[in-house]
């Protein structure tokens, strides 16, 4: 119902106009407003009155473009207010999986250990899924300077140049907006 009330034009009062356009005729030329025929008056007014209107609907198409670009604020706030945690807690993802790559894992006396650290490592990604945080590990594509950091270039006759052959840290996004970049290992021509 209060929509309605804000989408609807004001009413204007003919009569108000019409004595203000004679007042404001009056002060002006006094002499004028005698000579002014009934056809030229409602002419003033029905041009007053367009003007009018055309004011009062780009005041409505102002309004409602700030309603839209704060409504985009907000929603781009609520998007990515989570970029600088994310960016702080993947550290913990790195060094789990750091912890990984070290430990034997055909070592029995640290199996349970390890597989404590898959366990770990699994439901800080499923978090870290469940808020739209997802890794980029890059390994085998194209290098894309958008998406990756190119740490070092190696000769490799085996793969096609600038191809990432070796991922030494994994990016990762927030809901497609890269809040880390992959640091790569890049291939080049001999």
């Amino acid at each position: 119902m209060s929509d309605q009330k804000d989408h609807e034009q004001p009413e204007v009062n003919l009569e108000n106009v019409q004595v203000e356009a004679v007042e404001t005729a009056d002060t002006e030329q006094p002499a004028a407003a005698e000579q002014i025929s009934p056809e030229q008056q409602i002419e003033a007014l029905e041009q007053a009155l367009g003007e009018a209107k055309e004011a009062v609907l780009r005041a409505q198409a102002d309004a409602i473009n700030a309603q839209r670009r704060a409504e985009k604020e907000i929603e781009k706030a609520r998007k990515f207010a989570l970029e600088g945690f994310s960016r702080e807690v993947l550290v913990v993802a790195d060094n789990l999986e750091r912890a990984l790559s070290v430990v034997n894992p055909e070592d029995e006396s640290v199996k349970p250990i390890v597989e404590g650290i898959e366990l770990t490592l699994k439901s800080f990604s499923d978090v870290l899924a469940k808020f739209n945080v997802e890794a980029v590990d890059p390994h085998g594509e194209p290098f894309d300077p958008q998406v990756h950091q190119a740490m070092s270039m190696v000769p490799n006759p085996e793969v096609e140049p600038n191809t990432v052959i070796a991922v030494m840290q994994k990016g990762y996004t927030l809901n497609g907006r890269l809040i880390r970049p992959a640091m790569v290992m890049v291939s080049k021509a001999d």
